[in-house]
């Protein structure tokens, strides 16, 4: 049993295919098969239940591929660990964000982590907040950063900064006259736009709405910030978004109003989360501490109510 036969087997069932799981191993699909009837051989089980379409994973091969993950983890930890001791800032780090953050954030932290870090590769990956948890629990990403909370006793959690929501009101809405900032309550009774099921915004929202004794509107959920944006510049109703997603580079649209909320305004927090276990937990805090430290007034509501100027 060696490291790499381990990960062909972890392939194989993330793919359930052996000429996917080959490619995706760099190997022939010849290759790859012999060596999983090795391992079984070697293990006097059979791991794969082999069909003419497709395969499936027996009970031994499930627990098999659970133990296979922790360690070809640990052993990815291992050589990590070896290049951090070269080069504590130099290398690829895996960061996950989700979809209302990433595109918003990254233009005014990035070149800050190439002056600050520049033999670090960073590698970005965009994903909801549930698959962020779990390709970080995997061992698949170095760090994530999303929205709290997170409950989970394997992260450590190191918080970033707090990000308000401003109010976006079609430019006929009889909301659209205030300068504000508003009361929450000034929504009251009305039915805002929220995203799909999945993304943590959408819950976000919710809360407000509830706090604020107001609802969704039936009959529709958007995909993206977006699509939100359009139906908001459509006249179709209101929404929250995060206040990121109204700053540059973002263009201003003449067709949306934005209003802040009166002090607390309702806002969400920003953290970045790794493995407490992480071979780079020494430098991850280094790292958090660039993003962090953002543009002044970036997370100011009134430079993005000035942008649009007056009512």
């Amino acid at each position: 049993m060696n490291l790499r036969d381990l990960g062909y087997l972890v392939a194989l069932a993330e793919h359930r295919h052996f000429g996917r799981a080959a490619e995706a191993s760099f190997v022939s699909q010849p290759t790859l098969s012999m060596q999983i009837r090795k391992l079984e051989d070697e293990l006097g089980v059979e791991l794969i239940e082999r069909h003419p379409r497709h395969l499936l994973l027996t009970p031994a091969g499930e627990r098999a591929v659970e133990r296979a993950r922790v360690i070809l983890r640990e052993a990815e930890q291992i050589r990590e660990d070896a290049r951090r001791s070269r080069s504590p800032e130099a290398g690829s780090l895996r960061v996950g964000l989700f979809p209302t953050l990433g595109p918003y954030l990254l233009p005014h932290v990035v070149s800050s982590v190439r002056q600050r870090f520049p033999e670090l590769e960073l590698l970005l990956v965009e994903e909801k907040t549930e698959d962020v948890l779990r390709l970080l629990r995997e061992g698949q990403l170095d760090a994530g950063i999303l929205a709290l909370p997170v409950n989970s006793d394997q992260l450590h959690v190191e918080p970033l900064f707090e990000e308000p929501f401003v109010l976006a009101v079609p430019q006929d809405h009889p909301l659209a006259a205030s300068a504000g900032p508003l009361p929450v309550s000034a929504i009251e009774g009305e039915n805002l736009l929220l995203l799909e099921d999945g993304h943590c915004l959408r819950h976000q929202a919710l809360e407000v709405c509830h706090l604020a004794g107001a609802g969704e509107r039936s009959g529709f959920r958007a995909t993206s910030l977006e699509t939100l944006r359009q139906m908001v510049a459509a006249g179709v109703g209101m929404t929250l978004l995060p206040l990121l997603a109204v700053q540059p580079p973002v263009a201003v649209s003449g067709s949306i109003r934005l209003i802040p909320f009166e002090s607390p305004a309702p806002s969400r927090r920003i953290a970045m989360l790794w493995r407490s276990s992480s071979a780079r937990r020494e430098f991850l805090p280094k790292l958090a501490e660039v993003f962090r430290t953002l543009p002044a007034g970036l997370l100011d509501p009134a430079t993005a109510i000035a942008r649009q100027g007056p009512a």
